[in-house]
């Protein structure tokens, strides 16, 4: 009976490995997104074999890639699922990332992790989509000039100082029918649908508020003199149909600014190709439009 590897734990029991261009490869892109299961990566590197699953076990092993041992929880659950992988502390060493990243990503805790691959379902879909259209992605640190940047800030609401924190900033540039390129500025939002839409206190966590301090930064122009941005949008991404309907809702309480957000349900990641159409649910009840209009 062949000797079964351990998921979770490395073994010394594996082949000795020589890091190829490929590998590093593998490293930029979960650099690039954090955590990403296996069939993302055999996406984005268009690679379905087996060699390509035994090679993520090999980097594993020898702590280029963690696995975070929070996928634990989901196999005592039964059933099969894709492993996880985050950047090991040897991988993060080979792209000179600073910080303790493979003993961080090994111990995310549940919670953290199933929010962290929404991201990463978004963001994967997103760069797909870009692959098919004559769209490039620009990502937080290609944004920031390729420094660490982080995209973090403040507003005040009813006399409180309410931060902001979005998952991800991203652009989007494309061409314009004049023959221009166009860039469009986002914060994405992964909506688990954990919080509460609307609180009877603004001074506590709900959606509503994070809608309101997002208007906030529109209506003072904190995105121009902070970031440099001449305009931007809110995407979420949430898990139903019935959730983008309480979010958009909640968008009425906004006085103004409501054409700065966009809705949709998780689904609409499925079709890559479709992701630049008209499914976005704007902050109107009814009205779609797209994320390049």
């Amino acid at each position: 009976m062949p000797f079964r590897l351990p998921r979770f734990k490395r073994t010394a029991s594996v082949a000795r490995i020589q890091i190829t261009e490929r590998d590093r490869e593998i490293l930029r892109h979960v650099q690039r997104h954090r955590f990403l299961r296996s069939p993302q990566l055999a996406i984005l590197l268009a690679d379905q074999s087996q060699q390509l699953l035994r090679r993520l076990q090999l980097l594993f092993h020898h702590g280029y890639l963690e696995r975070p041992r929070a996928q634990l929880d989901y196999y005592h659950q039964g059933g099969s699922r894709h492993l996880v992988y985050g950047l090991g502390s040897k991988g993060a060493a080979l792209l000179k990332q600073g910080g303790r990243w493979g003993e961080k990503n090994r111990a995310v805790g549940r919670i953290f992790l199933e929010h962290a691959l929404l991201v990463s379902d978004v963001m994967v879909a997103l760069e797909l989509a870009c692959r098919i259209a004559e769209v490039v992605l620009l990502t937080e640190v290609e944004l920031s000039g390729g420094q660490e940047r982080t995209f973090h800030w403040q507003v005040n609401l009813l006399g409180r100082a309410v931060g902001i924190v979005p998952d991800r900033v991203f652009a989007l540039e494309f061409p314009t029918a004049g023959g221009r390129r166009e860039r469009s500025y986002f914060f994405l939002e992964a909506d688990r649908g954990t919080m509460p839409v609307v609180r009877k206190n603004l001074l506590q966590t709900s959606f509503l508020r994070k809608l309101l301090a997002y208007e906030a930064t529109w209506a003072r122009s904190i995105h121009r003199t902070r970031f440099g941005f001449h305009r931007f949008r809110v995407l979420t991404v949430t898990t139903s149909t019935v959730r983008v309907q309480s979010l958009v809702k909640a968008c009425s309480e906004v006085a103004r600014g409501r054409g700065l957000f966009l809705f949709a349900d998780r689904s609409v990641l499925e079709r890559p190709e479709l992701l630049f159409g008209e499914l976005w649910q704007t902050g109107n009840p009814g009205e779609t439009t797209s994320i390049l209009g």
